[in-house]
């Protein structure tokens, strides 16, 4: 064998081994990680899915509050026409009391009030 010969194989034989070390690096290190990534991808897919369940509550959850608003909006509205129409309905029994009142005093409201006043306190 020539001199060229010998160089050429050596350095065949040298990338040979370089390779079979590469690729004996490359399957330890996917031996030692690939449970690691196992875990992680476990780990990301309940991740996404609890993130996905927090986002439909929350969804649903701003729907109820808003349902929430518009009910408590809606028992201020027929609170305020009840109010109004007992204020109405009162109205005809407020000025009989007050007529009545101004029978009985001579017709002067303060001095009614006063004489009421009086009577409740005992002097």
């Amino acid at each position: 064998m020539t001199p060229v010969q010998k160089l050429a194989g050596l350095i065949l034989a040298t990338i040979l081994l370089v390779i079979l070390g590469m690729g004996g690096g490359v399957w330890l290190a996917a031996r030692h990680y690939r449970p690691m990534l196992d875990a992680a991808n476990t780990d990301l897919a309940a991740a996404r899915s609890a993130r996905d369940n927090l986002e439909a509550l929350a969804g649903e959850q701003g729907r109820k509050l808003g349902d929430l608003v518009l009910a408590g909006e809606l028992r201020e509205r027929n609170a305020a026409l009840a109010h109004e129409k007992a204020l109405q309905e009162a109205q005809p029994d407020y000025a009989a009391a007050n007529q009545l009142l101004q029978g009985r005093t001579g017709g002067d409201p303060a001095q009614a009030a006063s004489l009421i006043i009086d009577q409740e306190l005992g002097l």
